[in-house]
């Protein structure tokens, strides 16, 4: 990957459009670019241009691609020249919260001098408000409302949770919701889309993934689907995908052969099974 200096806006997009999925995540994200070109135009041409705030809400489950949209985001928005940094800051409550009154504003103002001129990530951001009145998680909260108020350039801050707990969480402060005018939903992925990041997590460490294989990680994959709850997309099947090299790795130690190139590559039905047995030979092999 490039340095964010040297990565030109089709290299950016090139990555957005790499991600399985996410199309209307992808329409919002070309529509702040166009914006934001299209007032470079009218700026030129001697029109008004107008302030906007680039503060957002990213809403989904677990492994939808949060994480890596934050990232692309704030490398085009330097390249927009948005920001001047253009690097995210990823922080969850513990890094936020302190252990006495006063000590959570000071590690949230160290946090958000960190992220200036990128973004201030802040994940699960709902369990700020899990603590009630006296929790210090409150205190955090005001604090970021107070950051948002008194520092509106080059700094960026996005929000992210599940869904119905990100709109609880917007109602604990009334200051909140009008601060986040861009609000993105992501999307579950189908179990289709799923299968593609499969093949592509897969080819990218350079495995293949048979028909057969495919087949059966898809019914992997629609009975994780049962627990929606739990179900962690992408997330899950990185996780797979892992496990089933590592049972890939056991199963040709068994081998008695010298191993080819495809053997090193393929990933078998076998190697996405939940435990390896290793057999006696293997033993024998690693003894």
């Amino acid at each position: 990957m490039l340095p964010n200096h040297l990565e030109s806006i089709k290299d950016i997009f090139q990555e957005l459009d790499g991600m399985i999925g996410l199309d209307k995540v992808k329409d919002l994200i070309y529509e702040i670019y166009a914006l934001l070109q299209v007032e470079k135009i009218r700026q030129d041409t001697g029109l008004k241009v107008g302030t906007h705030v680039y503060h957002m809400l990213f809403k989904g489950n677990p492994g939808t691609g949060k994480t890596t949209v934050a990232r692309i985001v704030a490398k085009l928005l330097k390249h927009m020249g948005v920001l001047s940094k253009g690097h995210l800051i990823e922080v969850e409550r513990a890094d936020l919260v302190g252990e006495y009154i006063g000590h959570t504003a000071q590690k949230t103002r160290d946090l958000v001098k960190k992220a200036m001129g990128g973004i201030l990530f802040i994940d699960e951001a709902y369990s700020l408000a899990r603590g009630g009145e006296k929790d210090f998680g409150k205190e955090a909260i005001d604090c970021l409302v107070k950051v948002m108020e008194d520092r509106n350039d080059d700094f960026i801050i996005i929000l992210a949770g599940y869904p119905n707990e990100m709109d609880m969480f917007l109602q604990t402060n009334t200051g909140l919701p009008s601060r986040f005018p861009i609000q993105i939903h992501f999307q579950d992925y189908t179990t289709d889309e799923l299968i593609l990041i499969a093949i592509k997590m897969a080819s990218e460490r350079d495995y293949t993934l048979a028909s057969e294989t495919i087949r059966k990680f898809k019914e992997i994959i629609l009975d994780e689907k049962i627990d929606e709850f739990s179900f962690s997309n992408a997330r899950f099947v990185r996780n797979v995908i892992e496990k089933a090299i590592r049972h890939q790795a056991v199963r040709l130690m068994s081998k008695h052969v010298k191993l080819s190139r495809q053997d090193l590559m393929d990933i078998l039905p076998r190697d996405l099974i939940n435990r390896v047995e290793i057999d006696s030979k293997t033993e024998s092999i690693i003894s």
